[in-house]
């Protein structure tokens, strides 16, 4: 449900991380922006599927009171 990250436009963002957080991850990564979109991907598709389980579960809850 989501595009493709590696061909889609990108843009600069502000974010506020913690110093001490951004230092260790940049240990496990040279390119802490890719590694920062992969798991922001990650967390849009769960949280796109999890909105999807909710609207399913209250259809068939008003499913079974009509």
């Amino acid at each position: 449900m989501h595009t493709n990250t590696l061909s889609s436009p990108k843009r600069p963002v502000n974010l506020t991380l913690s110093a001490g957080l951004v230092t260790q991850a940049k240990t496990y990564t040279n390119n802490l922006s890719a590694t920062m979109e992969s798991l922001l991907v990650e967390f849009v598709a769960t949280q796109q599927q999890a909105q999807i389980s909710r609207c399913q579960a209250a259809n068939a809850c008003a499913d079974q009171w009509n």
